[in-house]
C-alpha cells in the first residue's frame, strides 16, 4: 500500500511537470483571428496573451467602429485560445491520473 502511495505521488509530480511544460509550449501556439472583412487582425497565444493587432487605416476614422471590431475579434480569439488551452491541459492531466475505478465518469 505504501509503495502504491509513493508511486501515485511520483506520478502526480510527473504530471505537474508535464502540465507546466505544456503551459510553456502553449505560449508558442499562435491563434490568428480577423474580422469578417479583414480590416482588423489579432494574434494571441493559446495562453491568451495578445501578440499583435493589425488595424486597417480605414478603421482609424471611426473610433466607435474600431472599438466594436476590437471587442468582437479579441473575444473570438480568446474563445479559440481557451478551447485549445483547456483541451491540451486536460489531455495531459488525464494522462497522468492514476487508474481509479469510476473516475473516468468525471474526466
Amino acid at each position: 500500500m505504501f509503495g502504491d502511495m509513493m508511486n501515485m505521488m511520483g506520478k502526480l509530480k510527473e504530471t505537474q511537470q508535464k502540465i507546466e511544460a505544456t503551459k510553456q509550449r502553449l505560449d508558442t501556439v499562435l491563434i490568428d483571428e480577423q474580422s469578417n472583412d479583414g480590416l482588423l487582425k489579432v494574434t494571441i497565444t493559446a495562453n491568451r496573451k495578445i501578440k499583435s493587432v493589425e488595424v486597417d487605416d480605414s478603421l482609424l476614422e471611426d473610433k466607435e467602429q474600431l472599438e466594436d471590431y476590437l471587442v468582437l475579434v479579441i473575444n473570438k480569439a480568446i474563445e479559440k485560445a481557451t478551447n485549445i488551452n483547456e483541451l491540451e491541459l486536460a489531455a495531459v492531466a488525464k494522462e497522468g491520473m492514476p487508474n481509479i475505478p469510476g473516475m473516468d465518469k468525471f474526466m
